[in-house]
Formats: structure tokens, sequence, C-alpha cells
């Protein structure tokens, strides 16, 4: 299976030339399905971009898979505790270190009104593991070497080895599970809401599924997605009530939405900053020079200029909020010291420094801010970045291509767990969260081992020897953690802000959204 599979079924253009002549934003103000009798029914979220697609097995970014979760489930997923429970599945259980036995919701249909089966999840789960796949967690659920249908509600997953956090894994909104009566122009999914209508770049529309398994869920006929590439502009349009609900909040702006009567804000620290390299040729090929960059950078200068203070320096390895294992290792951190770091460019034959591209987005502020602070820290150190910010969709496309040499990112990865972030750290698979080309037989080892081990003082020893080898070969340089808002009018009853890494899946709390 490739991407191209799935090609952009759910995303269907119908007026571009009115986005050629307006901005998204104020289009939206004037599109109907806006009059008040609406607004009681329907949700109005002010999103950041526009999902550059929404391929249910590929990740191109956190509001891409919020509007993926409304659309399709998976076998798990998380309360608004942030708690792992069950979606299309009801029950399961471990019967030994290498069989997990599932029973699936007798009340689970998709949107074709078809009951789900195991055969659709035997489907779902050989098309992300085919040999042609290029699905975000294929290598994730490689460890999947069977799927044994009991009957149309029950199956077996036989692993090839023990996983600690397969069920966790299953719970990612880029793992759901489509009917297997899905063809390139149709995925059928079993979320809660059904696809509506869109207009690329503008809007996207779902409506309630009235045969989705949470009795009484969701509670809003519908949800409309529309498009608030400007922050300041999101934020306003919460203020004036013309949305209900709106994700990024813009850190200057947190003091505001938190001294108006009218919203309520809801933070989590989890997402992090973080610096990525091309690490197939020129000077990032060069471990060292990638340490360098990591002792070059003031991170509150980050904290501050970028987040408004709202955040805290990120100086290692990047272990999540609310981990169970406690991975503090001092002599594996980046302090700054920009003396050292021209001294580490001079061993590894740079001296005079060099130009680089430093590559960021248009799109999000945070992220043009992160990019000019590296870029004048670089310079102290003799490195001239030059800045390039394209739209969101472009950073994606550019980041899979290695066409940058340093790039500017941030994620949460999706469960407070160190093994989430393996996507992020193996040898590269061509992910645009990677560092381009970047190879480590040491850390995809040490990865591994911690999955399988189900010991968990076992599992805190070897990731401890992880922070080690993040340290030194450097997959990536971390920079900050940040705080991270949504917020919503007051009369916006149930959505919360999952914890740490689970930001990026608050989505899950739309099913029980009550507007007063």
């Amino acid at each position: 299976m490739t991407d191209s599979f799935f090609s952009d079924a759910l995303l269907r253009p119908t007026r571009r030339n009115l986005m050629t002549m307006m901005g998204g934003a104020a289009l939206a103000l004037s599109l109907p399905n806006m009059s008040a009798s609406a607004e009681n029914a329907v949700l109005r979220f002010a999103i950041s971009a526009f999902p550059p697609n929404l391929n249910p097995w590929e990740n191109t970014g956190a509001t891409a898979g919020t509007v993926k979760l409304m659309l399709m489930r998976g076998l798990t997923g998380y309360s608004e505790k942030g708690e792992l429970v069950g979606e299309l599945a009801e029950s399961w259980k471990l019967v030994d270190q290498t069989t997990y036995a599932f029973k699936l919701r007798d009340n689970a249909f998709f949107h074709n009104g078809k009951p789900v089966t195991s055969a659709d999840i035997a489907y779902s789960l050989k098309k992300i593991l085919a040999d042609d796949s290029t699905a975000y967690l294929k290598r994730d659920l490689s460890v999947i070497k069977d799927v044994e249908i009991v009957d149309d509600k029950s199956f077996r997953l036989k692993l090839s080895e023990p996983s600690a956090t397969l069920l966790y894994i299953l719970g990612n909104c880029d793992c759901p599970m489509i009917s297997a009566d899905s063809t390139a122009t149709e995925i059928i999914g079993a979320g809660p809401f059904r696809k509506k209508n869109d207009e690329r770049g503008v809007f996207i529309e779902v409506e309630r599924f009235d045969k989705f398994y949470k009795v009484g869920q969701p509670s809003v006929k519908g949800v409309r997605f529309v498009v608030y590439s400007d922050e300041n502009l999101r934020y306003a349009a919460l203020e004036a009530g013309d949305v209900d609900l709106i994700e990024y909040v813009p850190w200057q702006k947190f003091d505001a939405a938190e001294a108006n009567p009218q919203l309520d804000i809801q933070t989590s620290l989890g997402p992090f900053m973080f610096l990525l390299f091309n690490a197939s040729k020129g000077p990032f090929a060069d471990a060292r020079v990638r340490q360098a960059i990591g002792y070059a950078i003031e991170r509150q200068d980050v904290v501050d200029a970028a987040f408004a203070g709202r955040g805290e320096p990120l100086l290692g390895f990047p272990n999540p909020q609310g981990s169970p294992f406690n991975l503090s290792d001092p002599a594996s951190e980046w302090r700054y010291d920009p003396e050292k770091a021209k001294a580490m460019l001079a061993e590894a034959g740079y001296p005079n420094g060099f130009e680089c591209r430093l590559l960021a987005t248009s799109t999000y502020g945070m992220h043009q801010d992160t990019a000019s602070v590296v870029q004048a820290h670089l310079q102290v150190i003799g490195i001239n970045a030059t800045l390039q910010l394209p739209d969101w969709g472009s950073r994606i496309t550019a980041g899979k291509n290695g066409d940058y040499d340093i790039a500017v990112h941030g994620t949460s990865s999706f469960f407070n767990d160190p093994d989430a972030l393996a996507a992020l750290l193996r040898t590269s698979s061509g992910s645009f969260l990677q560092s381009f080309g970047f190879k480590s037989e040491r850390i995809d080892a040490l990865l591994q081992k911690g999955r399988a081990e189900l010991d968990p003082v076992k599992r805190e020893a070897i990731y401890k020897d992880l922070v080690r080898a993040y340290f030194e070969e450097v997959p990536q340089v971390p920079l900050n953690w940040r705080q991270q808002a949504y917020a919503t009018n007051v009369k916006v009853k149930g959505f919360k802000n999952l914890p740490g890494f689970l930001n990026v899946l608050s989505g899950y709390t739309i099913d029980q959204i009550t507007l007063g």
C-alpha cells in the first residue's frame, strides 16, 4: 500500500477560486451554516492549518490528526483523564507474552452501516504492514506477525516478541481501523462524525454519525473546522464569538484568555521544540557538528521569544511528562556554552563555520520565532543560516525529501512513555519528524529492547542507556518544553486538554462536548 492508495478522497476542493481572492479566516465568516440556531448544535473549531490530507495511516500533523479522530477510530483510545480505554475494542487480555485476545464492540458500525468485524481489523492491519506500505506506524506495528480471526467479533494478535506499548500505539490517531469495503475514493471509518463538506484551505464540516457506539455521543450535531492560519485572528475570532474552540492559543494571549470571564483556557506542558538535521551529507552528517549546535543555543531565549515565557528549557532527552521513569542525567545535557560549540566545530573541521539552510514554516509563529532565535545563536559560532519559511504542507514535503540542512520542529508524540519517541529517534524512514538520513544501530537496538521488556525496572535501565546514546549520537537537538493551550467559549463543556504527550490526542474528548 502507498499513500496514493487513498489520494485525497476525504478532502475535495469545491471553490478554490474564492481562496485565491480571500484569506481563509475572512471567507469563513461569510459562509453558510453560521446562523444563531446552528451555533447551538454545531461546534465551530478554529484550526491553524488545513490538513494536507486525511489519509488514515499517514502523519501530517496534529491538526490533521484531530480531524481524523472525528471520522475514524482505532481499537483503543484515551479518556478525558488520559487513561487508555477501548474504542472499537470492548476488551482485551494478554493471553501470553506474545498474544493479545480482543473482543470488538457489538454496537460498533462503519459509516456505511455495516458492523465492525474482525475481518475489517485484519484488513486494516495487513494494509498497514504490507511490504509497499508507507504507513507512519508500520515499523511500530511490525511486531504483529499475524491476525488470527476467531469470529466476527473476536480476534487475536500474535506478536513476534513481547510489546510493553502496543496498546498505546493502537490508540494513535494514525492507527484507525477502516472498513474492508474502503476504496481509493471512499475511506470508510467508524468515527463519531461523517464527512459532510469541505473547501480546501478554508473549512471542513462533519456531521454526527447516529450509529456511533458511545451511547449519547457525540453530543453536538456536527463540527465545523475553520482555518485561521493567523494565530491572532484565530484568537480574535474566539473573543468575538465567531468560533467556540481554538487550538494553539498564541502564547502572548494566555494572560488575556485567563482574565476573560467568557473564555476558558486549558494548558498542558507536553509538546517540545527541537532541531532536526540533514544527516545524509554536509556538515550535519558529523555528530560532532550536531553536538556543537546543542551547546550553541540559549534555550531560555527560545522560551521567552517564541512562547512568552510559557515553557521550560529542555537540555537533554525529552522524557515525557507523566513518564513512569526518572531518566534525568546531568552528564547528558547541552548547557549553553558557545565557546565549547566553537571548539567542537573546529575539531570537526569547521573552524570558520559554514553556510546552511534553516527550515521552519510560515504557518506557525512559534516555529518562525524559534528559528529566528536559533539563527542568531548560530551566527555567534560562525554558522550563517538562511531562513526558509514555506507553508505547512510544503514544510512537510521538504522534511520528507531532506530539502534542508537544519530544521526547526515541534511535537509531543502520542503517549507518555519513552517508547513514544521511537518514531522520532530511530534510523530515518523518511518521516518529516526525523533527521533526514540519520542512522544509529545503537539507538535502534535500545528502542527495540525497551519496547520488548515488560519488567519496568529493567525498562528504566534500558532507557537510561538510551539517554546517553541520544546525547552522543544526536538524532535531534532538544530546545524546550512548551505550554500548549486550547481555549473555548465558556458555553463549551466537556472538552479536555489531555496531559503530556497526549495533548495532540485531545480530539478524543470532542465526543463529549456540549454547547450551553
